[in-house]
């Protein structure tokens, strides 16, 4: 697989300059505008004079959804991407990218936009699950792994989002102003360091401002930084619906506006040229860039793709490798005695000790209902997710009883329609004529980009999600309809539902994503099947004109009990069990894109449910499905808490992989965790007047968290327990390399992530430039068996020693004496040296 790399890495455009040069001479002006625009939500259009097929996009940071977006053609969800970043694993990245681009390939796609890699600059962004981590270099290496996996694949990989979309308020108009120093050595660099490293193809645009300019028309950060000093040959992409004007945005150094068919490109960029208002040849450096991209796809007749198709990793197991990523970025927080109980000699909490139990309770919503990914452009629609109920049933050998109880449920939506629905979509045309049929995943209706072979804008009528649900208890069951249209709702021949519905607000989008909810009940049976069916009379065909794309859902919650009693019924379930594993979760209307969260608290009355829990039982075991921090206030009540993140479709047997001790969880934080919002140094997400200062400068994540007088997080960067222990025993330095030895004291297996900080001792001639604490400089794996020891060397670049001097406008190093320090964590520092590092030879 290196041998592939090198080759992709070398692969120069001047390799691709005749071909290009060829084909951009053969095209006329309105055919070369026209190809700088979508043709319709995912694509570019095909110009078969030159041999060019369609170029083919997708988003995909945790699966590809392809051109559909729908459940008839299911997508591998891998964890969510910040799920990924606590692998701490490039490799294990990478092996995500070769999945990844093998689903590409499948269905059909040329470029994935993935990864994001914007920063965790404060825990209530709304995105935070999406993004890797709170640290630059962190999330420049697993993105770097990410881009050479999907890249080895033959598909490229689009970073995104530049730069600066660190939060969701008012994203499409919000102006970021961030000094030069945190822009260069935060804010830029992951994308800096992907592009030196792993040579992506492309590059999204955010929708944001930075310091007066939006982003898609930023001519200094896109073309003097990202094209000039960096040397980035891709093609750049704006995020969808961020162009906003023709001239600066092809100025701005943009080649491609998206979705289509109504660009600022195309039409109205042909018209420019001949008005005199941008030149021809401005054009042609946008699409020789695009055919450059075509090239590298095997999109462009006559000429070989970067990536032999016939090298392409193959025969790959997603459920396999989903499974992997999940357990292996499981973040063990902590792992206590259980006080008063002695389980079959069981030191800690876990892993569980199965010969020694005979009943264990799971307890939550999200136990039964696992939230595997989060909401907006990251969501797939998988073939099959495993709860946590249904691994741990799956995994307890015959003879260990499990319960269940849901205890508190946190959601305000109605869940989509799932269990005991067997569903599928009929589009009809006007005259009843059924166009396309397709099976559903769930009670979501989803489609953008695309309808299903045979349906168009123009034949199709409506609608219908239709099958049959057979109850599992007996009593009145909620049901919910959503989507902008009309609606109705018919269950075993009865009309419970029949009206318009349209949004509350005048945004389309969120009309699209988050249609409002309407309610009926309906008295079941259980064991008795009814026929179901919800049919939906589309307002309009997409969120804007043109878009081929509809949305609308059956929701369902089983006959609801009261409250109290739900939660009295978790705690007598808790308190008959040997164990008990109590799963909370955030919901999609707490934490999804399109917004920031106003606080860090679990929803509902979760936190209550966890605390009578663990009264009941000493052996209570909290897991945690979020995609980013949420305040714990009973963590130091219960023995265990584990951080399962969005852990994608395996997240239940990946979950009894690590509760039951199969596999160590081998995951470390990648974003420091705070106590409680009140704590976190940076929580403003809101701008003012349009407005939103980065006035925290460089301290943002650990390093705000390591300054004077910060209350000490919960759980702090990097922090992550496994079933070993690891003794640190020796640190050998040089001002270019780490060399760490360490040995496994524990009685199995394990696998460490070695940390190496940077702090400053002092500045040579004594300069007062202001820097953290200590910052990440390196980190690497190691893995040994009991009593086994293992070396990690972890090489330290140049720039761990620099700054930006935004006087000068470049790099400085900085000399003086470093303390270099091996750390289990950034708080867990085991072994220190000094180094003392000088000018450069």
């Amino acid at each position: 697989m290196t041998d592939r790399q090198d080759s992709i890495d070398s692969t120069d455009p001047t390799d691709y300059a005749a071909a290009v040069a060829k084909a951009l001479a053969a095209l006329d002006l309105d055919t070369k505008a026209r190809l700088l625009s979508g043709q319709d939500m995912w694509t570019l259009p095909a110009v078969p004079g030159i041999g060019l097929r369609s170029l083919v996009m997708s988003d995909g940071p945790i699966g590809v959804r392809g051109r559909e977006w729908g459940a008839g053609d299911p997508s591998v969800a891998l964890p969510s991407p910040t799920a990924l970043a606590a692998t701490w694993d490039p490799e294990l990245a990478r092996r995500a990218g070769h999945l990844l681009a093998q689903e590409a390939r499948r269905k059909g796609v040329h470029v994935l936009l993935a990864p994001t890699v914007n920063l965790h600059r404060s825990p209530l962004g709304g995105r935070h699950f999406e993004c890797y981590s709170e640290d630059p270099l962190l999330t420049g290496v697993i993105g770097a792994g990410y881009v050479r996996g999907v890249q080895e694949g033959g598909v490229g990989a689009t970073v995104k989002h530049f730069v600066g979309n660190d939060a969701e308020t008012d994203r499409l108009t919000v102006d970021n102003r961030i000094a030069p120093r945190p822009l260069r050595e935060l804010y830029l660099a992951p994308f800096e360091y992907i592009v030196e490293n792993a040579h992506p193809w492309g590059i999204m645009t955010a929708y944001n401002q930075v310091n007066g300019s939006t982003m898609t028309e930023h001519r200094y950060l896109v073309t003097e930084v990202l094209r000039g000093e960096w040397g980035f040959d891709g093609f750049n992409v704006s995020d969808w619906t961020a162009a906003r004007d023709t001239v600066r945005a092809l100025r701005g150094g943009l080649d491609v506006a998206m979705p289509g068919p109504r660009t600022v490109f195309g039409a109205p960029l042909a018209a420019a040229v001949r008005a005199g208002e941008v030149a021809e040849s401005e054009v042609d450096d946008a699409v020789r860039r695009v055919l450059l991209l075509a090239a590298r796809t095997g999109c462009l007749e006559g000429v070989p793709a970067a990536v032999d198709p016939t090298d392409v990793p193959e025969g790959i197991d997603g459920r396999a490798v989903a499974r992997e990523v999940a357990r292996r970025a499981f973040v063990l927080l902590r792992n206590e005695p259980v006080e008063g109980r002695s389980i079959g000699g069981v030191r800690r909490a876990l892993p569980i000790d199965t010969a020694a139990v005979r009943e264990v309770a799971v307890i939550g919503a999200a136990a039964r209902d696992a939230r595997v990914l989060g909401g907006g452009s990251a969501t797939v629609f998988p073939e099959k997710t495993i709860s946590p109920l249904e691994g741990l049933r799956a995994a307890l050998p015959d003879g260990v009883e499990v319960t269940f109880a849901v205890g508190a449920d946190p959601r305000t939506r109605v869940p989509h329609a799932r269990a005991g629905f067997a569903l599928r979509a009929r589009f009809l045309a006007a005259d009843g004529q059924v166009l396309a049929e397709e099976p559903q995943f769930d009670g979501k209706v989803l489609i953008t980009g695309g309808f299903p072979d045979g349906v168009t804008r123009q034949n199709l009528d409506a609608v219908e999600l239709t099958g049959s649900f057979t109850p599992q208890v007996t009593g009145g069951h909620t049901l919910a309809v959503s989507g902008t249209g009309d609606l109705r709702l018919t269950v075993g021949g009865s009309v419970l539902f029949a009206d318009h519905c349209a949004p509350d607000g005048d945004d389309p989008f969120e009309a699209f994503m988050n249609p409002v909810e309407r309610r009926v009940t309906a008295d079941l049976t259980a064991g008795e099947e009814v026929a179901v069916t919800l049919r939906f009379v589309p307002r309009a065909l997409g969120p804007s004109e043109g878009m081929d794309a509809l949305s609308f859902a059956l929701g369902h919650s089983e006959p609801q009990r009261d409250p109290d009693a739900e939660i009295e019924e978790a705690v007598r379930a808790a308190a008959a069990a040997d164990v008990a594993i109590v799963v909370v979760a955030t919901t999609e209307e707490v934490e999804s894109e399109g917004f920031d969260r106003t606080d860090l608290r679990l929803p509902g009355r979760q936190d209550e449910l966890v605390t009578r829990v663990a009264a009941a039982n000493p052996h209570t075991i909290v897991v945690v499905n979020s995609g980013s921090p949420v305040e714990l206030p009973y963590r130091d009540r219960v023995p265990a808490v584990l951080l399962s993140w969005f852990p994608g479709q395996e997240a239940g047997a990946a979950l009894a992989d690590v509760l039951l001790g199969t596999h160590e969880p081998g995951g470390r934080l990648p974003t420091t965790w705070p106590a409680r919002l009140a704590d976190a140094p940076v929580t403003r997400v809101t701008p003012n007047d349009g407005e939103l200062p980065y006035s925290e400068g460089m301290f943002i994540g650990y390093r705000a968290w390591q300054r004077p007088g910060v209350p000490a997080p919960a759980y702090a960067f990097g922090h992550g327990l496994g079933y070993t222990d690891w003794e640190y025993e020796a640190l050998d330095t040089t001002p270019d390399s780490v060399r760490v030895r360490l040995r496994n004291t524990g009685e199995r297996p394990g696998r460490e992530v070695v940390q190496i900080y940077l702090a400053p001792r002092h500045d040579a001639a004594g300069e007062a430039a202001e820097r953290p604490v200590r910052w990440l400089a390196g980190f690497a794996a190691v893995e040994a068996g009991p009593g086994e020891a293992a070396e990690a060397e972890i090489p330290l670049p140049d720039r761990a020693f620099e700054i930006w001097d935004e006087t000068a406008g470049g790099r400085r190093r900085i000399e003086g004496v470093y303390t270099i320090e091996a750390a289990h964590s950034i708080e867990d520092r085991r072994l220190t040296a000094e180094v003392t590092v000088g000018r450069r030879r």
